[in-house]
């Protein structure tokens, strides 16, 4: 399993990127899952459901199955979050996990930059940043990163497949710092 991130400010595009680059990646055959940062409580579930109502009972984990999918919703109460390492290795084997967000944690990533955000660049503060995806050409200070159109999907995911490193590599780097 390897692991990239799509790193950028709110607005740049990156879950627009994600839903374009997911069919591309899998027509070269790879199995790929996602993992979505959220800044803020979000719910999955729907008032009045059962796991709703178990979570709302007390249940520290919900596992809602049926023929077409499953999911696991783990109430966190009163812990930490899970951070980033945790998270990946809740992940069941595939080839390749896409990590949106988590902009400020150790992994290799990809910049998704949009000019109309006039947000600044993450790179070079972030030296994570394996390339640089935008709308319009990046500075000069991006020095020799790729530089890609967020337009191109194809190149973006050549980027991706080329620079995604080995979980064990990501876990190393997340623990290092």
């Amino acid at each position: 399993m390897k692991v990239i991130g799509l790193a950028g400010w709110s607005g740049a595009g990156k879950t627009t990127l994600i839903v374009k680059l997911l069919p591309v990646l899998r027509a070269r055959g790879l199995a790929v899952s996602t993992l979505k940062h959220a800044h803020h409580a979000f719910d999955i579930d729907r008032p009045g459901k059962d796991s709703f109502l178990h979570r709302e009972a007390g249940a520290r984990e919900v596992l809602v199955a049926s023929a077409k999918r499953w999911a696991l919703m783990h109430e966190l109460r009163d812990e930490a979050g899970p951070d980033l390492a945790g998270l990946l290795r809740q992940f069941s084997s595939c080839d390749l996990v896409v990590v949106e967000g988590f902009k400020r944690d150790r992994h290799a990533k990809i910049e998704v930059h949009r000019v109309g955000n006039g947000k600044p660049f993450l790179f070079p503060d972030d030296r994570d940043i394996v390339a640089v995806a935008s709308d319009a050409p990046p500075p000069p200070f991006v020095g020799t990163l790729p530089r890609l159109h967020l337009d191109d999907v194809e190149a973006i995911a050549d980027t991706v497949v080329a620079r995604a490193l080995s979980l064990d590599a990501t876990l190393r780097e997340l623990a290092a710092r």
